[in-house]
């Protein structure tokens, strides 16, 4: 009876000390681990997500353009071809006038220019009175739109009107222009050659003249 008793108490203790070396069920299902796992999942994809983000300028990162506005006007000089067929040049021939007369104006011009550089917009006006060398006066003006670019190359087109005479008192033409302006030390040289067409006769003129450079906000 004493040494059934005693291998029932081995038993019993081998029992216990395997209970105590195992691990228990709550902590094979520790959560975490689990947890943890989770977290570093979320910071990876956080990571890929940040990655392939693309990068969004700025919303101050685009300035819009600035621009000046300078005044060009200045007095302007030159001589006018008339062609030899057309009724001003009938009516001039009658007057008593040549083919070649001299022009004196004064050229008004509005200049729109970017401040970081770039083609600059041109409004101008021109009135001009000819043939002052005949004993009278041709008088006239042009308005002209054109641009003028950075190496001082320009060109614009505009209507013309001109009192000449004749059957019609004033004649309407359109004129294109192209020249080339030279800047010294905030003066500027201008130098045009403008053709002015119409029904009623063609005309080419060479104008040139200065202007001091003013500038404006």
């Amino acid at each position: 009876m004493k040494c059934r008793t005693s291998m029932e108490v081995v038993a019993l203790l081998t029992i216990m000390m395997g209970a105590t070396v195992q691990p228990s069920r709550a902590q094979i299902a520790d959560p975490v681990l689990p947890m943890h796992a989770a977290d570093s999942a979320q910071v990876a994809q956080a990571q890929v997500a940040e990655a392939v983000e693309p990068v969004q300028p700025a919303a101050d990162s685009f300035e819009p353009v600035v621009f000046r506005q300078r005044n060009m006007s200045g007095p302007r000089l030159g001589v006018t071809v008339v062609s030899d067929h057309g009724e001003i040049w009938n009516h001039m021939n009658s007057q008593g006038y040549g083919r070649v007369i001299s022009q004196f104006g004064w050229h008004f011009e509005r200049q729109i220019a970017p401040r970081g550089g770039g083609p600059q917009f041109v409004i101008e006006a021109v009135p001009m009175v000819g043939g002052v060398e005949y004993g009278k006066i041709i008088p006239g003006i042009t308005g002209a739109m054109g641009v003028r670019f950075p190496n001082g190359f320009e060109f614009g087109l505009g209507p013309n009107l001109v009192a000449v005479g004749g059957d019609k008192p004033v004649q309407t033409a359109l004129v294109i222009a192209v020249g080339k302006c030279f800047d010294y030390g905030g003066v500027s040289l201008p130098v045009n050659v403008a053709l002015t067409t119409s029904p009623d006769g063609n005309r080419a003129s060479l104008i040139v003249g200065y202007a001091i450079q003013k500038t404006g906000n």
